[in-house]
């Protein structure tokens, strides 16, 4: 079981490269080794967060906890132990305004704690992908960072791809339709476009720290490449979000056009009411004219042979318009 049957928000696992994994209790942490061969993994949620003064006792972390104050992404070191914060895309984000949620790392020598208010879904997905035994033992705390960052990066990976389908459905909606629905959706994506990079962005100092060299010096080789490979792929989170900011444009340029060729059909169809209107009014002033020409005399027929001839036109006109597109 890999969890405490009191207490559903703490999750202690420690991955065994030599051996099966093991999950842990709050009391089995003092006992961890300093194995290269096993790496700990305490995660907290929600009101499991209390144990976290528990927890860094255990591990032999003590002193002041500077990741305990601000909401914006933060790095920090303490002799071997850093600490860093970062913000989550929360699922479904692109159904309402888009939301983070904070997640906290600290790291030192093979142990991470990993603490956030609400439950991950991809750490779930990586807790279940490596049940019952895998090789991240073999990794250092640094490197299993990395990994879990890589794992966040990805929440805004995939709330791009979801931005784009929406984006792709909304300019098919807006070339069927006659109306201005449109509108709405348009300024909810573009103000979740500018919301999603105003959650990013702050990440770089964070990715860009890790990546150098003198964050970490005392960390093994492979922690250094994996944090630099880190730093490529915020780059290009970075990147997308700023095309997804883009494509809004893209579309609102395409409503822009779609409305005004919707204008211009509006505009031929009335100016060729006013043409026809005007063909018939020219014949109605003719026939208004104070002549006695014979015409006039015949009363009733009269009024109906002209009736006609003006109804004739306005047909003949129409049939025209139809069949040169105008209308």
């Amino acid at each position: 079981m890999d969890a405490r049957k009191d207490d559903e928000g703490f999750r202690a696992r420690l991955f065994n490269a030599a051996g099966p994994d093991d999950a842990l209790e709050l009391s089995d942490l003092s006992a961890i080794g300093t194995d290269d061969r096993t790496l700990a993994w305490i995660d907290l949620t929600g009101a499991a967060r209390r144990h976290l003064g528990d927890v860094l006792r255990l591990i032999g972390i003590q002193g002041a906890r500077p990741w305990e104050s601000g909401t914006n992404p933060a790095l920090g070191k303490q002799g071997r132990m850093f600490w860093l914060r970062v913000i989550v895309v929360g699922a479904d984000s692109l159904k309402e305004d888009v939301r983070g949620t904070l997640l906290t790392l600290i790291a030192t020598r093979n142990v991470v704690v990993s603490m956030h208010e609400t439950p991950l879904p991809f750490l779930d997905e990586l807790r279940a992908r490596e049940h019952g035994g895998s090789m991240v033992g073999v990794l250092c705390a640094e490197s299993f960072v990395a990994s879990l960052l890589d794992w966040q990066l990805s929440t805004y990976f995939h709330a791009i791809a979801d931005y784009e389908i929406a984006v792709e459905r909304l300019e098919v909606r807006i070339l069927e339709e006659r109306g201005g629905g449109s509108l709405p959706e348009l300024r909810r994506l573009r103000r979740w476009a500018s919301r999603l990079r105003r959650m990013l962005a702050p990440h770089r100092g964070v990715f860009s720290a890790l990546a150098r060299p003198d964050f970490q010096p005392e960390a093994e080789a492979e922690a250094g490449r994996h944090f630099e490979v880190l730093d490529s792929h915020f780059e290009r989170a970075m990147d997308m979000v700023e095309n997804a900011r883009e494509l809004v444009l893209g579309s609102f340029a395409l409503f822009s056009n779609q409305t005004a060729l919707r204008t211009n059909d509006s505009m031929r169809v009335l100016t060729f009411v006013t043409v026809i209107t005007g063909i018939l009014a020219t014949f109605v002033g003719a026939l208004g004219m104070n002549f006695d020409a014979s015409f006039f005399e015949t009363r009733d027929t009269g009024f109906w042979i002209a009736s006609g001839g003006l109804l004739a036109i306005a047909i003949s006109a129409l049939a025209l318009a139809r069949w040169r597109r105008w209308i």
